[in-house]
């Protein structure tokens, strides 16, 4: 005869979505109005930037400020995004509460004086900080406490990007390579959408980005047409998006590891750092690649929103935005790495869409994606983002690019307390249960 269990199954499962719905609500609740006050900060800190460019000179003393608070304050708290992916695989020490106001604090500073960085290491740093307050708090165990710091990650994210789908989505992907795993999955998706909701609710309002392309390819299916001429562009593409991200990574890993080998005195790092960005800004005579890039100052300026028109990007503009955050990121300055990434990759798609013919708007859109998902491994993520940001009608093309991206990246990524589960190919099977940092 079956259990009480066996047959009462739905009742259990009820039980515990219950349970788990109770407990990311403090969790969601809060990060989204905390991502809300972070995002209005940073806003003010870019407007009070443009109004006043001689603050780009005061970048290396910021960049000690920032330097200087973590040593004395920050302790681990340093090791960002990574300490929250290394608890959840091995829960142990904790995320530190006073994570999420050092690294809020810190990213402002970093966006007001002109370091090219994003938002989303904050948003995540605060959502697992807080998840992991709480964690204690309700007395959780191990593995209750992965899981919401998973949803701590899920509400950060989705909150910061409005994409609340990707959020859950990206908690359980971005964990480990070639692999997810599912028991988070409704917390996360509950906790992404409240943050969202949460963030929406105070008055914050995300971009919106347009692509206008129609595509009059041959239908195959009947909810789904492309063009093969078109797709053989986006899988070149998705090819060159990928090395991008690869690029990105090992540059920005490469600049931390040897300026830390030998710069001796570690506070000199950021200043040099920030003397560096200086030099190429007016060595470029502009200030576009500095800040979130999201916008610009004139209407000439290069952006990620100029990216999606045809004269919105230079052929380089791509890797001077990547060199950019490389040096802020890689000496030392606070943000996230993702929004410098759509930057990326929608400058690229802007510049393969003028030289190949393609739609400048599509492909600026899955630069946009598909960079961010050879950077952090999150084809899944990434290619539901395209939908939630762009709209349905291209999935195609999204997938596609995400996914060749997301191979030809490699095994580097800008996580590098990621798991390998499943190499990306049979013949590097010696990388499989490493993390990132152990095969660089």
């Amino acid at each position: 005869m079956k259990s009480f269990k066996q047959s009462f199954e739905q009742i259990f499962i009820f039980s515990h979505l219950l349970r788990w719905t109770l407990l990311t609500i403090p969790v969601a609740l809060p990060v989204g109005s905390i991502v809300a006050f972070f995002l209005w900060l940073l806003d003010k800190a870019t407007t009070t930037r443009f109004e006043y460019p001689w603050l780009l000179f005061l970048l290396p003393l910021a960049g000690i400020f920032i330097f200087l608070l973590y040593k004395y304050l920050g302790k681990n708290a340093d090791a960002g995004n990574n300490l929250v992916i290394e608890e959840i695989h091995e829960p142990g020490a904790g995320v530190p509460f006073r994570m999420a106001p050092l690294v809020l604090f810190t990213t402002v500073v970093t966006h007001l004086f002109g370091g090219s960085a994003g938002r989303e290491g904050t948003a995540v740093q605060i959502g697992g900080s807080f998840a992991n307050f709480l964690a204690r708090r309700f007395g959780l165990t191990r593995q209750e406490t992965r899981i919401i710091l998973m949803t701590g990650i899920a509400a950060g994210f989705g909150a910061v990007f409005g994409t609340p789908v990707t959020g859950a989505i990206f908690a359980l992907e971005v964990l480990t390579i070639g692999r997810m795993k599912y028991d988070a999955l409704l917390p996360c998706l509950i906790a992404s959408l409240l943050a969202d909701i949460t963030c929406s609710a105070w008055g914050i309002h995300h971009i919106q980005y347009q692509v206008l392309f129609n595509d009059t390819g041959i239908r195959f299916f009947s909810f789904i047409n492309f063009n093969i001429s078109l797709l053989l562009k986006v899988i070149i593409a998705g090819v060159l998006f990928g090395l991008a991200g690869y690029t990105f990574s090992v540059i920005t890993h490469n600049i931390k590891t040897y300026s830390n080998r030998l710069i001796p005195v570690k506070w000199l790092i950021p200043a040099i750092g920030g003397i560096i960005l200086i030099i190429l800004t007016f060595l470029l005579n502009t200030q576009d690649y500095l800040g979130l890039g999201v916008t610009g100052h004139t209407p000439g300026s290069i952006s990620i929103v100029s990216c999606f028109h045809a004269g919105g990007a230079t052929y380089l503009s791509w890797w001077w935005k990547l060199l950019f955050t490389a040096i802020t990121i890689g000496t030392g300055f606070k943000g996230g790495e993702v929004t410098p990434l759509f930057f990326i990759g929608a400058a690229l798609g802007n510049t393969l869409a003028v030289l190949s013919g393609a739609p400048v708007d599509l492909m600026a859109a899955l630069g946009f994606i598909a960079v961010f998902a050879a950077a952090t491994n999150t084809p899944l993520a990434c290619t539901i983002m395209g939908i939630e940001l762009f709209g349905t009608e291209h999935v195609i093309y999204y997938a596609v690019a995400c996914f060749t991206a997301y191979y030809f990246s490699g095994h580097s990524g800008i996580y590098q307390s990621q798991r390998i589960a499943v190499s990306k190919i049979d013949k590097l099977e010696h990388h499989t249960n490493k993390t990132l940092r152990d095969i660089r």
